[in-house]
């Protein structure tokens, strides 16, 4: 089961949009991953700084943490949405920022990034959407899953989006038959995983393969034969968006663009709420075929 979206502006007047319409889209596919949830928004950049999307237990002190971090300064700026904390912490003091959050137990790390902010909790979509305010929140581009544990524990570690590059991130429906070998590959190649999910292999080795100076389009295509496996990915980075099917392609997959935007569903009845998608040019996705958009 499982369900991902993803929605892509092309006009740049419609970002206070964002928010709303992907929370629609998750909550139209609550029943196709009802345990979890979780999303990611590409919002607007803090000049010289990055954005740390932390997450700890519903009771823990954040506005305490933060005033910890610079005694008798200004606070970091920071914004609390239910369980997560986004910091915005400058270049010169993220390592310092990291080991403070490192010796906390009860903190984690779920995402960092110029511009990328991660939510993700166990509960039905619609309430997890609600309680982090997505309806609220603006950006150009942002994607989305809602998660029926079928390999694994319900757990908020276990929840997508998964990232493990700085603003890069991956939502997946299906399954990889070859990820234990390929972690063991990554983690020989100096990348950490935090879950034993599948996912986030595929999110390792598609930032690994960046990092080595692969484009987006480059990455998905050399995922074709790097993972073995039945899969439908949507992924984020800083400026771009993009969507790849494996090359039997048994997962469903669905999407539609207009002169505003690109949207991706799991399933139709996800996009129908979208503003003109009466007039939308609406297609399957083609197996191995990488689709890509970029901010210009």
């Amino acid at each position: 089961m499982c369900g991902i979206v993803g929605l892509f502006l092309k006009d740049r007047t419609a970002e206070p949009e964002l928010g709303a319409l992907l929370a629609g889209m998750l909550r139209t596919l609550c029943d196709r991953g009802p345990d979890s949830a979780g999303f990611a928004v590409y919002g607007a950049a803090a000049p010289g700084a990055i954005k740390l999307t932390i997450r700890g237990p519903r009771s823990f002190d954040y506005d305490a943490f933060v005033r910890h971090l610079q005694p008798g300064g200004p606070a970091l700026p920071h914004v609390v949405r239910d369980t997560h904390l986004v910091l915005t912490v400058p270049l010169a003091l993220e390592a310092d920022v990291r080991a403070e959050i490192a010796v906390i137990p009860e903190l984690t790390v779920v995402g960092s990034g110029r511009r990328m902010e991660i939510f993700k909790e166990v509960g039905r979509p619609d309430r997890v959407a609600e309680r982090f305010g997505l309806d609220t929140m603006s950006g150009t581009h942002g994607i989305g899953h809602t998660r029926m544990a079928t390999e694994s524990a319900v757990t908020t570690d276990g929840a997508h989006p998964f990232t493990t590059g700085a603003d890069q991130c991956l939502v997946h429906n299906g399954s990889l038959s070859n990820h234990n070998a390929l972690r063991r590959d990554l983690i020989r190649a100096g990348l950490s995983f935090q879950t034993e999910n599948d996912t986030e292999v595929a999110a390792g080795y598609m930032s690994w393969r960046m990092r080595k100076g692969d484009s987006l389009e480059q990455t998905l295509n050399s995922s074709l034969t790097a993972l073995d496996g039945f899969y439908t990915f949507v992924v984020g980075t800083e400026s771009g968006f993009g969507v790849l099917r494996d090359p039997i392609a048994c997962k469903p997959a669905v999407m539609a663009e207009t002169d505003r935007w690109v949207a991706f569903g799991t399933e139709y009845r996800a996009l129908v709420d979208l503003p003109g998608i009466d007039t939308a040019n609406v297609w399957e996705p083609v197996p191995a075929k990488a689709y890509l958009w970029e901010l210009h």
